[in-house]
């Protein structure tokens, strides 16, 4: 049986599964590098009101496709990051400014709505010279020791040299490939949606840290009637949540211009809303045979510090180095040396990041003094020392140590 699936399968070099942002960054850059590709998956359904910031690292990734002046245009510059010390306690910390320029960068990143780029990363693909789009879910695979075999709910069968899974947290790959995860639910819930407020809003993004975790707010562009607008992730108790997102849009636009210190003036609710329970999640590999993951199907990080799709874009940048390798020399781009290269380099960056993201949100929600004290030390530290708030600059919008 396997044989006859095999002869009538489309056949591939790679097939990314799942068509989110991490898939088809993923295709389109896998297609860029010479490999002929198959892009398998039903459209994501969007988020309300939600962003991505991609820092310079990413933004570089889509320089390589053609694609960054796409999303400039969409986007807005973040020349600048405020961190505000709002968690009541003991000592204060002082505001902390970071500035892209200090890097001699322009920006850190470029905030843009997900619907926007989704869209431009679709409307590329559909026009990719080595890429295949089939809009179809997989709904099984079978490995194998020469090619993978996924099947399509559709009846149709594509045998690939490695699989690439950017299916999300519940990955069915990762699920077929018996790969297990660590899954820890934080008690919180970060509620997302887009700001239209009086004053301007300068490129810098500015993060309040509360006792119950970040309330960041994000430049965005104008948009038609509205000159100064903001993404907002305020992250909260669950209880909380619920009762904000039960208010009527003035009154959780009120709530929100309090906790932002009407820094950015009066405020209209502009977008759609949502709330997201909280999940930090990590496979505990990132490879199988003939398998290798991505984004939110290899690790899951709380929306603090801009670290999930910027994370899968790395891990697609490093998975293609690891592949385009193996390819030069004639070896297999699925097989075990490729795919343990990608594992090797992938491994610290994920790992050290959880743990950043991890250690910043429990020095918040804690209530532990010795945390806030050394949260508030760190900042200070930040605020003083130019050497090693620009290592950290630089650290935050590309890994050079862990990577």
């Amino acid at each position: 049986m396997l044989d006859s699936q095999r002869r009538q399968a489309i056949a591939t070099e790679i097939l990314v599964v799942g068509a989110g942002l991490a898939g088809l960054a993923a295709a389109l850059a896998f297609a860029e590098a010479g490999f002929e590709t198959i892009l398998c998956g039903a459209p994501e359904r969007l988020a309300n009101g939600r962003t991505v910031a991609l820092l310079d690292g990413s933004m570089r990734f889509f320089e390589r496709l053609g694609l960054r002046a796409e999303i400039e245009r969409r986007g807005a510059p973040l020349k600048g990051l405020r961190l505000i010390d709002d968690a009541d306690s003991l000592w204060r910390a002082p505001t902390v400014e970071f500035r892209a320029g200090e890097i001699g960068l322009e920006a850190f990143g470029w905030n843009v709505e997900n619907a926007a780029l989704i869209e431009a990363l679709a409307a590329d693909a559909a026009r990719r010279a080595r890429l295949t789009l089939i809009g179809r879910r997989v709904s099984a695979y079978e490995w194998d020791q020469g090619r993978a075999l996924a099947h399509c709910d559709d009846g149709r069968t594509i045998a690939a040299l490695l699989v690439v899974a950017a299916d999300g947290r519940d990955s069915p790959a990762r699920l077929a490939a018996d790969i297990p995860i660590r899954t820890h639910r934080l008690p919180q819930t970060a509620l997302t949606t887009i700001l239209s407020h009086r004053r301007p809003h300068q490129d810098f993004s500015t993060e309040f840290h509360t006792r119950s975790g970040p309330f960041t707010l994000v430049p965005l562009p104008p948009a038609e009637g509205e000159a100064h607008r903001s993404s907002l992730v305020w992250v909260m108790t669950h209880s909380a949540a619920r009762r904000r997102m039960a208010l009527d849009d003035g009154n959780l636009a009120a709530e929100i211009e309090a906790q932002a210190q009407s820094i950015h003036g009066a405020m209209r609710i502009a977008g759609g809303r949502g709330a997201f329970p909280l999940v930090a999640q990590t496979a505990r590999r990132l490879t199988a045979p003939r398998l290798a993951l991505i984004g939110d199907a290899a690790h899951v990080a709380p929306p603090i510090g801009a670290q999930g799709l910027n994370l899968g874009l790395r891990d697609a940048a490093h998975l293609i180095e690891a592949a385009a390798q193996a390819k030069a020399i004639g070896a297999d781009i699925g097989g075990a040396a490729a795919l343990a290269r990608y594992e090797a380099r992938r491994r610290g960056d994920v790992m050290t990041r959880a743990a950043a993201v991890n250690a910043l949100n429990l020095s918040l929600i804690a209530g532990l003094t010795p945390l806030h004290m050394l949260r508030g030390a760190g900042l200070a530290a930040l605020n003083a020392f130019g050497p090693l708030r620009r290592l950290v600059m630089r650290e935050g919008v590309e890994p050079h140590l862990f990577a």
